[in-house]
């Protein structure tokens, strides 16, 4: 099969092209930031031609499109488009935008990110970020049913028309939905037949083909994640493969005729994938390809990127572009500057091997990226070609910015640009800094929330930024110079008077402060009464109990600081009573061992212990604190048991002090071993306890210890991600996102606030995917909320902070 080739470059929108149709060969639709829907029509075969109408202008971005097909009623076929304006619009599209549209959809309260009609056209499916998902009856332009979708799902990124009779969802809580339509209920809604879960938030979907086109894998349709997976599904749930190749996030999924998958993502490059094998890939000039889409009559590609440009690629030579555009096209790709934060944390030039060692190396796989030291000291950055056999240049890398200037200081960072910006006669001007590697709207609306000014100046400050760089050299990345803040950091100390600064904050909190006396204390009174009681089973013997105390003496209050470095005797066996104790007690009596526990975790080596009831210490602290049973049983996992659980026979005391252990466990090297290896099952028990899940109530919302030792666990995690990003679990970034924002949305003290979006500030200061399921949950009205709940001037500030990272 030959590679694609690149038919045609579509150029006249102004913005990002954020949706793409190709609905018959000599037609595409796109819609963009620009706010306009374009239909490009098909004018000369060779080169290819087409010519530009705009069909829409809307007030607000528009990012979604699809085409219902030519019937009867509409000949035409039907554009229907939406955005955020939260009304989808459907048109026949020989009309301009001076004309009225046919139909006007109201339904959705935001934004609207997807849209797909089905099969035979007689029904609309949209979804958007207020977490709905619409059916819309197309012969009589209503709401036919709503998708129901449990939980805080917040956005659905994407959704599938597969058939008449069946829809699917991608959401950003990192499930797949699969619905039959037919099966509405009485609150005019339709449950999801079955929920697949996936490790990320799902951005796309398409339809596989059947019969003797069928994918090889026999998947009946195709999901992308932020993870940067393709994964294959049968409509029963089976997952029957996935297709690595992607070096960042995948936005948009399509299916070939053939049943080829085409994908497009942030790694600014489509790939096409034959079987389970990339089989070619087209890198853009460009920071990402948005979109991607297939015409069904001959097998086309169309592309729409963040350059404002839409591209069609073909194999049939008689639709490729002359030879003048090819070459172009190569050379625009290989003179465009690749960030060096894209290829890796770091790149080390003299470990680099020379350009001569592309003559005699081949790759391993199409698309494949090597950097080789060019003669002239530059890096470049090519990549391989299977079906040309060879290495294209697609680069070269440079700093973060992507630029080459000198750079202006601002605000503790480097830009290339800080502009001036009259607002208001009579007023100071305000400073815009600007990366060019940035999207010039994202930079546009930082300088808008950072300066409290009306979103209505967007256009008129992006356009600004565009207008005063034209002929600068675009990077490929959507990050600031120093994304995690660290020259920022550096530049703030030395200023005279420095901005406060908290992200990131990357040292582990630990709850510690305690008296071993009134501990002990109410530990022997406990164990006696249990002997008394006859109870000798489950009490501490005398040798027992002095261990314990020896083992307290030295790890709680002032006696603990003067021991560090020098570990407790027997301390392990301490620990192993203590265990015990809150396994085997009845739960009224388990609040002296976890408080004791909670200390004792912060020493080498005690993460290791394990109980032969309750398992490993962190699972042993939330089973006690949870499981009102003596003793505790343990024949259900401990996720179902805290999901199960009657909140009003727990107490919120025995919950904080397993809060705290949890903590604790992160100040040494065997505690976030254990954390690590078991973060998902820990944070979903943590979302339990915030209150995550329908119908289900916070424990312990009332008690502001609690909160803070929630609060302070769901820190270290996001600690944890940024400080070892190689071990980052995006379920974990998303239950720990969403405990945050569940804990600002019902809680006022300033300092659990503090927390909770310091939590946030973290994640989005990690970068990469870990910043990308930030966004997709939008935790930034979580810490809008926050921010304006407290009068401290310490949460404004980290909110702006936060802000800053949510618009790179």
């Amino acid at each position: 099969m030959p590679d694609f080739k690149l038919s045609a470059q579509l150029k006249g929108h102004e913005a990002d092209v954020r949706a793409v149709a190709f609905p018959s060969a000599n037609l595409v639709v796109s819609t963009s930031r620009d706010r306009t829907v374009r239909l490009w029509r098909k004018t000369a075969p060779q080169p290819p031609t087409f010519d530009e109408t705009i069909a829409s202008q809307g007030h607000g971005y528009i990012n979604s499109v699809a085409f219902l097909p030519p019937s009867s009623e509409w000949p035409e076929g039907l554009v229907i488009s939406a955005g955020y304006e939260a009304i989808i619009e459907v048109k026949r599209p020989s009309l301009t935008s001076t004309d009225n549209a046919d139909r006007l959809l109201v339904g959705h309260g935001h934004n609207v990110c997807t849209l797909d009609v089905s099969p035979a056209g007689k029904y609309l499916v949209s979804g958007g970020w207020d977490g709905k998902a619409i059916i819309w009856r197309t012969d009589k332009w209503e709401q036919a049913a709503q998708l129901a979708h449990d939980g805080e799902v917040k956005t659905i990124w994407t959704v599938l028309a597969f058939d008449e009779n069946t829809v699917i969802t991608g959401s950003a809580d990192a499930h797949i939905r699969i619905y039959d339509i037919r099966k509405v209920n009485n609150n005019n809604e339709v449950e999801p037949r079955r929920t697949l879960t996936t490790n990320s938030v799902v951005r796309a979907l398409c339809k596989l083909p059947t019969g003797l086109k069928k994918h090889p894998s026999g998947a009946d349709f195709a999901s992308a994640d932020n993870d940067g997976i393709i994964r294959l599904w049968k409509l029963d749930g089976t997952e029957v493969g996935e297709l690595r190749g992607h070096d960042s996030f995948i936005y948009s999924l399509a299916c070939l005729p053939n049943g080829e998958i085409v994908s497009g993502g942030e790694d600014r490059t489509v790939r096409v994938w034959k079987g389970s094998e990339c089989v070619q890939t087209i890198t853009h000039p460009a920071i990402s390809v948005w979109t991607v889409a297939v015409c069904p009559e001959n097998g086309d590609i169309v592309s729409g990127a963040s350059d404002h440009t839409v591209r069609v690629f073909t194999r049939n030579p008689d639709r490729a572009a002359d030879a003048e555009a090819l070459v172009q096209f190569e050379e625009t790709v290989r003179t465009s500057a690749i960030p060096q934060q894209q290829l890796g944390p770091s790149i080390n030039k003299e470990q680099l091997d020379p350009h001569t060692w592309l003559q005699t190396n081949v790759g391993q796989k199409d698309g494949q990226v090597k950097t080789v030291l060019e003669e002239n000291g530059t890096i470049g950055a090519y990549q391989w070609s299977r079906g040309e056999q060879r290495w294209i240049h697609v680069g070269t890398v440079v700093d973060s910015t992507g630029s080459t200037g000198r750079k202006v200081p601002y605000n503790g960072q480097e830009y290339d640009y800080v502009f001036d910006v009259d607002i208001k006669e009579g007023a100071p001007p305000l400073k815009l800094p600007y990366n060019l590697s940035q999207n010039p709207y994202e930079a546009a609306t930082k300088f808008l929330g950072d300066n409290e000014l009306p979103i209505s100046y967007l256009d008129q400050v992006a356009q600004f930024i565009t207008s005063n760089t034209q002929g600068a050299t675009i990077g490929q990345s959507s990050g600031l110079a120093d994304p995690y803040g660290t020259e920022a950091q550096s530049a703030a100390d030395q200023s005279s008077q420095p901005s406060p600064k908290f992200l990131p904050h990357t040292d582990y909190l630990a709850l510690t402060v305690a008296k071993s006396e009134p501990v002990l204390k109410k530990l022997k009174s406990l164990n006696e009464k249990h002997i008394l009681a006859g109870n000798k089973h489950i009490s501490m013997n005398p040798s027992g109990l002095n261990v314990v105390e020896q083992a307290l003496q030295a790890t709680m209050g002032v006696q603990a600081a003067s021991q560090k470095g020098k570990l407790p005797p027997a301390l392990n066996d301490a620990t192993q009573s203590v265990l015990s104790i809150t396994t085997q007690w009845p739960y009224g009596d388990r609040l002296p061992a976890l408080d004791a526990l909670r200390c004792l975790v912060t020493w080498p080596g005690v993460a290791t212990v394990t109980d032969p009831r309750g398992g490993d210490i962190a699972n042993t602290a939330l089973r006690s604190a949870l499981d009102v049973q003596s003793p505790i049983q343990t024949d259900t996992p401990l996720t179902e048991l805290a999901h199960g659980i009657d909140v009003s026979t727990v107490n919120p005391n025995n919950v904080m002090m397993a809060l705290r252990t949890i903590t604790n466990l992160f100040t040494t090297l065997e505690g976030r071993q254990l954390v690590t290896s078991d973060a998902t099952n820990i944070t979903t028990v943590l979302g339990r306890i915030a209150g995550l899940g329908e119908g289900l109530s916070p424990i312990g919302a009332e008690n502001n210890n609690v909160q803070i030792a929630l609060t302070s666990a769901i820190f270290n995690f996001a600690c944890l991600g940024f400080n070892e990003r190689s071990t980052v679990n995006f379920t974990v970034i998303s239950n720990i996102c969403e405990i945050a924002a569940a804990v600002i949305s019902r809680q006022r003290d300033a300092e659990v606030l503090f927390r909770a979006v310091m939590t946030l500030g973290m994640v989005l200061s990690t970068g990469g995917q870990a910043q990308q399921v930030a966004k997709a949950l939008e935790v930034g009205e979580a810490i809008g909320e926050a921010a304006k709940k407290s009068g401290e001037e310490r949460i404004k500030s980290l909110a702006k902070e936060c802000y800053g990272y949510l618009r790179q």
